[in-house]
Order: structure tokens, then sequence, then C-alpha cells
């Protein structure tokens, strides 16, 4: 796997999402213990995938590209969960 371009800042502040829908996934729980994930449509972040702790909305949010995120995930693809 490459490295994300310099550009891709790997973090934010919550402050600079203010307009973005987080989504749970299906699966979670009402423990809020899962991430949440948000698509910025516009501005110096769209394009990119914000995912945060649901337990910690107000704190940062991690940055993927595309790229980065389908690399990311597919490695968890190829575990077996845990029960």
């Amino acid at each position: 796997m490459s490295a994300p371009p310099r550009n891709v800042p790997s973090s934010t502040d919550p402050d600079r999402l203010p307009d973005v829908r987080w989504l749970r996934s299906s699966y979670s729980t009402g423990a809020n213990n899962c991430v949440e994930t948000a698509r910025p449509a516009s501005g110096p972040l769209a394009g990119l995938l914000a995912v945060r702790d649901s337990k910690d909305p107000a704190g940062p949010a991690l940055l993927f590209s595309p790229e980065s995120w389908s690399g990311f995930t597919a490695v968890f693809s190829k575990v077996a969960p845990v029960r």
C-alpha cells in the first residue's frame, strides 16, 4: 500500500466538519461503542472520508482518501470476526 499524498491531512478538528452527516453501521448497538463515518461534500476536505469515535463526537476525526480507506478496510475483510 502506498503512502497517502502529503497534502491530505490525517486528522482534523471537529469544528472543520460542521455540515457533515455522520453515519453508523446498522450493526451498531445503542451502547455508543462504534465508529461513525462522514463524507464532506464541499470545502478543503471534500472527497475524503472522516471517521470518528461515537463515544467522543467532539474529539478529532481521522481523515482517509478513498484509496486509503479501501486498503484499511480490506485488511479486516480477511480476518475472522471475534466472537
